[in-house]
């Protein structure tokens, strides 16, 4: 408790301490706040003066900033100007990085007028511009006209696809189409074959030109930038399809060439179409559109101005043979360049975009749907021309006729266009795609063929020969459409129909060349009893039967099967199979006749005087003879 009391006492006192030193605590900071004030208005005027100090150094450095600018682009515009001076020869980068800086530096002098030298240098900056401009004009021209060379032929075969090549002899030889013709051309190959737009300027010139362009495009000189470009580049272009083999020809003049000169124009057409749109015309699009891509309306209006010309010549050929006189050996050319106009309508209708080309895919277009018209038309006069062809030179031995084979021909040429045939009557809305309108024309045009293979076979004044012809030329037709691609289209019923036609002429020939030789062999006539009518019937006997009527019957039967084969081994039956079976068909009725009538009636001549000038021929002879007809040889038993 005691040493409880004495810390007690202890705090007691501290305590008493801490409020005397807190007092003074406070009297002291009373004191020092009273002091502080009066220095702080005795510093007041200090600070000001040095505020003003501090201000105006910062004027003094901002000016000196702004000097160190303005000195800046004065020496800029002195690089600039020793570049420009020298011009782009030297160093055309190096000019159009000058040029670049000058109008940095107008732009900055224009954003600065306060300065008291700005108008005095933006004159002068303006001044090498206007030096500048003058030379990159000259330097783009220059450029374009250095870079921009036709293309030599071989150049252009090498981006073709291998199938479309020129082969080393036809190059050697200045050939200047593919090996085949138009007709060769396989039409699936040449959509999914590649093609490969030459660099019609070497690669590494193009920035450099597209950065010129850039300048003159700014400087507001698009007119003259787009006609130096464009003048070099059309100039170029020409140049390379008349190195290809492009005439410039006359509607008049493509009209009067004779048909086999034009032929082979058309089959260098439909090449030079096929380079000019996928490489060559492919080609300047790209060019424009890289040269030019600061500006889409002058990529577009540059690329128009190129090629106008040269697709204007290539499609004027086209028109012309759209609008030539028709004829049938004109159908499958007409129906190449109608294939090459459809194949090529996406790329031309790709690479011809945008308004200034809006009448180029216009002209294209048109020469397709005038091509799809000239064709059907064709198609329908050739059809009508099968029907009324009246050739009289008709063939003495009823083998086929030359019109037969040219109309299946024809045909089997039409079979290989399927594909554009079917576009060609969608074109008209005469096809819904199934191959009916196409089925429904060939059918029209054997029909066609028909009618006039019957009205030919009226010229025949033997009417024996007149089946021998029919039967010839259905037999034909029907053959070579069961070897082709028609069987599907026409179909079994067709082909079923047509070998009824077939066996029907040949029977009927037979009743007709053989019915009065039979009749020899009846013994109808020789007996008492009138005889058996029944050609070959055996059995009987020549009881009754007079010698004499007996012998006039051999002698009758002679002289017919004589005459007969004298004139139908000058016939001719060209298919081996049918003459086969036409002559088995011929020994079928007349040998069991022959041999029936000599067993009944031979004795009758054998005891006579000289019975070999009746019974002439021995069955087996007869045989061998009928082995010789129909082989367009004239031979005498």
């Amino acid at each position: 408790m005691e040493g409880l009391a004495q810390r007690a006492a202890l705090l007691r006192e501290s305590l008493g301490k801490s409020q005397a030193a807190t007092d003074a605590v406070v009297s002291i900071l009373g004191s020092f706040d009273s002091r502080l004030s009066a220095l702080d208005a005795a510093m007041r005027p200090i600070q000001l003066r040095t505020h003003a100090v501090r201000t105006a150094h910062e004027n003094i450095d901002r000016t000196l900033r702004s000097a160190d600018v303005i000195l800046t682009q004065f020496d800029r515009t002195r690089e600039a100007e020793r570049e420009i001076q020298k011009g782009p020869n030297e160093n055309l980068q190096g000019f159009l990085d000058a040029v670049d800086r000058l109008r940095s530096i107008e732009r900055f002098f224009s954003s600065n007028r306060s300065y008291s030298s700005s108008d005095r240098v933006l004159s002068h900056v303006n001044g090498l511009l206007s030096k500048a401009l003058v030379k990159m004009e000259g330097e783009f021209q220059n450029q374009l006209t250095q870079r921009s060379k036709p293309m030599e032929p071989d150049r252009l075969f090498d981006c073709l696809p291998s199938t479309l090549r020129p082969s080393a002899e036809s190059r050697s030889e200045g050939g200047k189409h593919p090996p085949g013709g138009p007709q060769s051309d396989n039409h699936e190959t040449a959509e999914a074959a590649v093609y490969k737009p030459p660099a019609l300027i070497e690669p590494k010139f193009v920035p450099l030109l597209a950065k010129l362009a850039q300048q003159l495009v700014q400087a507001g000189c698009q007119q003259q930038c787009a006609e130096i470009y464009s003048e070099a580049r059309a100039s170029a272009l020409e140049s390379s399809l008349k190195n290809l083999g492009v005439e410039k020809l006359s509607k008049d003049e493509v009209q009067k060439m004779p048909w086999e000169i034009l032929e082979s124009k058309i089959g260098n057409w439909i090449h030079f179409m096929r380079i000019a749109v996928k490489l060559l015309f492919a080609g300047e699009r790209q060019l424009c559109d890289q040269v030019f891509e600061c500006s889409q309306s002058l990529r577009d209006k540059c690329f128009s101005a190129i090629t106008k010309n040269s697709l204007a010549t290539l499609l004027s050929f086209g028109e012309a043979i759209a609008m030539s006189k028709r004829s049938p050996e004109k159908l499958f050319v007409l129906l190449d360049m109608y294939e090459i106009m459809c194949e090529l309508q996406t790329e031309i209708d790709t690479i011809f975009v945008g308004e200034p080309c809006s009448q180029m895919r216009d002209s294209a277009l048109s020469l397709t749907k005038c091509l799809a018209q000239t064709a059907q038309k064709t198609f329908s006069d050739f059809e009508e021309a099968v029907e009324k062809d009246a050739t009289k030179n008709i063939h003495t031995d009823g083998t086929v006729h030359p019109l037969t084979s040219y109309v299946i021909n024809y045909v089997k040429f039409l079979f290989d266009y399927q594909s554009t045939l079917k576009q060609l009557f969608q074109e008209f809305k005469r096809e819904d795609g199934s191959g009916s309108e196409l089925a429904s024309v060939t059918m029209s045009i054997m029909q066609a063929l028909q009618n006039n293979l019957d009205a030919k076979a009226k010229q025949y004044k033997d009417p024996a020969l007149m089946h021998i012809f029919l039967m010839n030329n259905i037999h034909y037709i029907v053959k070579s459409v069961r070897r082709s691609e028609a069987k599907d289209l026409l179909g079994d019923d067709w082909i079923q129909r047509h070998r009824r036609i077939v066996q029907q002429n040949a029977n009927q020939y037979r009743r007709v060349a053989w019915s009065k030789v039979l009749q020899c062999l009846s013994g109808q006539g020789l007996t008492s009893s009138g005889g058996s009518g029944q050609v070959g019937s055996e059995g009987g006997n020549s009881s009754g039967a007079s010698r004499t009527a007996v012998k006039e019957r051999f002698r009758s039967f002679n002289m017919q099967f004589e005459e007969i084969y004298q004139k139908q081994c000058g016939w001719s039956v060209p298919d081996s199979e049918l003459r086969e079976s036409l002559r088995l068909a011929v020994a079928e009725i007349l040998l069991p006749a022959y041999r029936s009538f000599q067993k009944r009636f031979g004795p009758l001549i054998e005891n006579s005087k000289a019975p070999g000038k009746y019974v002439k021929h021995t069955p087996e002879q007869l045989e061998l003879f009928l082995g010789n007809l129909f082989e367009g040889k004239q031979e005498r038993p």
